[in-house]
């Protein structure tokens, strides 16, 4: 289960490298198109083997740790209705995690166990997904707190504002 989870994490954090800003991309051709922006949130849609697949994504307003190099964070929700699977949440942190480490995903107060694999965190299994997603929809702010392979600690703050509208239209584009 883990496995698969890392491969639906693995294709959106293509997905979403490629798409994110871009405005005019075609989605027939297997590249993202920006669906709407919402608040701190942007909607995409694309065809992966002529397979619909919707996501949206939020990079954080503030990024803290003792780092030297990291590349951009951000938080993906994807729905890829041909594998049913929807609800999927991952964060991609930019640095590689300490191996075997956990992150944690703080939302309003609510607290959420990730787990970690290369750049990648998401929840360990779909109840936690549609939990994960509920606070995000409902919620303003969301920390995201992970340690390096190098052991440094960084602590990402994003916002949740739009996040339920962004929802609402990945949703409608994937039914």
């Amino acid at each position: 289960m883990i496995k698969k989870r890392f491969c639906l994490v693995g294709a959106a954090l293509a997905i979403f490298t490629l798409g994110f800003g871009a405005q005019q991309a075609n989605a027939q051709s297997g590249q993202p198109r920006l669906v709407g922006t919402y608040g701190d949130w942007q909607a995409y849609v694309f065809f992966e083997n002529s397979n619909k697949v919707c996501y949206m994504a939020s990079q954080p307003q503030k990024k803290q740790g003792n780092y030297t190099k990291r590349g951009e964070p951000f938080a993906l929700i994807t729905h890829r209705p041909a594998d049913n699977t929807r609800d999927v949440f991952s964060y991609v942190t930019g640095y590689s995690y300490k191996k075997d480490s956990q992150a944690e995903a703080v939302i309003d107060g609510s607290s959420f166990t990730l787990y970690t694999q290369d750049e990648t965190a998401w929840g360990p299994d779909a109840d936690t997904d549609r939990a994960l997603v509920k606070a995000i929809r409902e919620g303003s702010k969301m920390v995201v707190k992970g340690t390096s392979s190098r052991g440094t600690l960084t602590t990402d703050t994003l916002s949740l504002r739009g996040s339920g509208a962004a929802y609402d239209r990945i949703s409608s584009e994937c039914k």
